[in-house]
C-alpha cells in the first residue's frame, strides 16, 4: 500500500532580516487546507480547513516592502486558532489571492455563503463586563 503523498499549491518559509528563509517556521498550501509547521528537532503542526475563513488583512511593514516579503492575517471560524499570521512570506499578494482562490472554492463546495459564516467574528474585543442585558434607565412619565 503506497502512501498518499499531498500535493502543495504553495509553500514557503517565514522570513528573517532582508528576506531571508532563515527560520524553522514553514506555511502550507493544499486544495483544502493551510497548514504551518513550526520547529526542527519536535515538530508543531497546525492545520486550518479554508472553508472556516472568514476575514483576511495584509501587513506590509517599510522593511518587508524593501524585501518584496509581508504578513497575512487570517482570521477563522476555529476554536483552536481564531487568529493565524503568515509572518514574512515572500509575494505576499500572489499568496493572498491563492487564498482566497481556495477559499471561495472550499466554500462552493460545502456550499457556504456569507450569512452562513454570521457570528464567526473573532470576538477578543468583548469584555465580560459587556452585557446586553445591562439596567436600563427610564424615565417614568406618571
Amino acid at each position: 500500500m503506497a502512501k498518499e503523498e499531498i500535493q502543495y499549491v504553495w509553500s514557503d518559509k517565514k522570513r528573517t532580516l532582508f528576506g531571508l528563509p532563515l527560520s524553522f517556521t514553514r506555511y502550507f498550501l493544499t486544495e483544502t487546507k493551510f497548514i504551518t509547521r513550526k520547529g526542527f528537532l519536535s515538530l508543531e503542526e497546525d492545520e486550518l480547513e479554508l472553508y472556516k475563513v472568514v476575514d483576511k488583512k495584509m501587513q506590509l511593514s517599510f522593511g518587508q516592502r524593501l524585501f518584496g516579503c509581508g504578513t497575512i492575517v487570517l482570521y477563522v471560524k476555529d476554536t483552536d486558532t481564531p487568529v493565524k499570521e503568515v509572518l514574512s512570506v515572500k509575494a505576499p499578494r500572489r499568496v493572498a489571492q491563492l487564498i482566497d482562490k481556495y477559499v471561495d472554492q472550499q466554500r462552493d463546495r460545502f456550499h457556504i455563503r456569507g450569512r452562513d459564516m454570521m457570528g464567526a467574528t473573532h470576538r477578543d474585543y468583548l469584555d465580560e463586563s459587556d452585557d446586553m442585558e445591562d439596567e436600563v434607565e427610564y424615565d417614568d412619565a406618571e
